[in-house]
């Protein structure tokens, strides 16, 4: 992994470049450009040669691309009852969470005497995205679903990559059934995106997309925003350790390599102020790679540019590199995590202390692990479940609160030369024609 220490004479450059704005790549943004104007031109026929070409399923007939209920009876029967338990409980913590997260309904009297107030109804139908590539994210189907459903959407449209074959994993299809999926379709990538902001013959529009995915998938839900709403951009996984010399090393390391599975583009990183845990973390990292299966994601994923190691001059400034650095993931290992995390403002999540990895987030704590990465964070928070609820606001005035509104609504009338504006409401005391 790359180190960087505060006496390195490029110390303040390489900082600089730490300091992300999540920005489209032109490449991607392009190629995903060429991929939703062919679906809006061609629909189902399109969404098949993508799916071929990107090493999905050869399907002859877009019918094939949903998933059937006999498919799903076979995936429950495949699931041991371990497996089953798990999602069981996870389900429940996600869900618990999000009803506690729910916007109600209010209203008040303002001082002129008319009622107003707030409505949330959850959005009719929307799509969620669950990537499939190197590993079924089973967790992600509880991580979203289970918010659409909490919050009351009718239609649940997901969409995920199936192999070559046309299989997607049976604990995915178990997960997303359990979740609340109304509708499941063998659909990855950019071209799925454009299916659920566009529709086509076999996937009906929906009004908002939500999941996260590679840079293609988040490339296109950026370039869809218009005819659909979408959440946050979230991609590749990151996580950066704030640390200091209380830490764990082999628990650091741990939670480093834990998020590096992901995929080669993911990021892990440490932050400390403390020399010799630097070291004892980058030994750590060595002996606990040696041990484990990933190897193909694990490698270039802590080679890469953006993971890295980096000493600091104290905790002051540790902390003004992780606001900088936005991580979706934020674990803090200090004496005193509540007081560091109090001055973090740009993480997706924040995990306090050394018994909080960033696995338990992953899976089950409750909170969604939909979160903004690329630097997203200083604008974007993570998926919650008002997201699926569309605020409307109202008001009823009657004839008391409406005349003690009068002179105000004639006012700025006057101030922004509306006059039809404070005739409106000036008209309704007139004598009756």
């Amino acid at each position: 992994m790359r180190i960087l220490r505060h006496t390195d004479e490029n110390f303040a450059r390489e900082l600089g470049l730490l300091n992300r704005r999540a920005e489209p790549n032109l490449t991607v943004r392009s190629k995903v450009a060429e991929i939703l104007a062919a679906v809006r031109a061609r629909g189902d026929t399109a969404l098949l040669e993508y799916n071929a070409r990107f090493g999905g399923p050869d399907f002859s007939a877009a019918a094939k691309l949903r998933v059937t209920a006999e498919e799903l009876n076979a995936a429950a029967g495949a699931l041991d009852v371990r497996h089953q338990r798990a999602l069981a409980e996870a389900h429940e913590n996600v869900r618990d969470f999000a009803l506690r997260s729910l916007r109600r309904d209010w209203h008040t009297k303002n001082r002129q005497g008319a009622e107003v107030g707030e409505r949330f109804t959850p959005f009719p139908r929307v799509g969620i995205y669950v990537p499939g590539g190197s590993a079924p994210l089973v967790s992600t189907a509880i991580m979203t679903c289970t918010l659409a459903a909490a919050a009351g959407v009718p239609e649940i449209v997901v969409t995920t990559p199936a192999d070559a074959r046309g299989r997607i994993a049976p604990a995915l299809l178990c997960a997303l059934e359990l979740a609340g999926a109304t509708e499941i379709y063998k659909v990855g990538g950019a071209q799925a995106i454009a299916a659920l902001a566009c529709g086509t013959n076999t996937i009906a529009p929906v009004s908002k997309i939500f999941g996260p995915g590679n840079a293609y998938v988040v490339e296109a839900k950026r370039q869809v925003v218009g005819p659909v709403a979408i959440d946050l951009l979230p991609g590749p996984s990151e996580v950066l350790v704030l640390a200091d010399d209380t830490a764990k090393p082999a628990w650091i390391a741990a939670d480093l390599l834990a998020q590096a599975e992901h995929g080669a583009d993911s990021i892990a990183a440490l932050v400390t102020d403390s020399e010799a845990l630097l070291v004892a973390v980058e030994q750590a990292v060595a002996e606990q790679l040696k041990t484990l299966e990933r190897q193909a994601q694990l490698g270039p994923a802590l080679a890469g540019e953006s993971s890295f190691l980096a000493l600091v001059r104290d905790l002051d400034a540790a902390i003004a590199l992780a606001n900088a650095f936005a991580p979706e993931h934020l674990a803090i290992h200090t004496a005193h995590p509540d007081a560091v995390a109090a001055k973090v403002h740009t993480a997706g999540a924040i995990f306090l202390g050394g018994w909080s990895p960033v696995a338990a987030g992953d899976f089950l704590a409750g909170p969604s692990h939909t979160l903004p990465t690329g630097g997203a964070g200083k604008s974007f928070a993570g998926l919650t479940v008002d997201q699926f609820q569309r605020r409307t606001s109202w008001m009823r005035f009657d004839e008391a609160s409406l005349r003690h509104s009068l002179p105000i609504i004639q006012a700025f009338s006057d101030l922004e030369g509306l006059d039809a504006h404070g005739r409106s409401a000036a008209i309704r005391f007139d004598a009756p024609a």
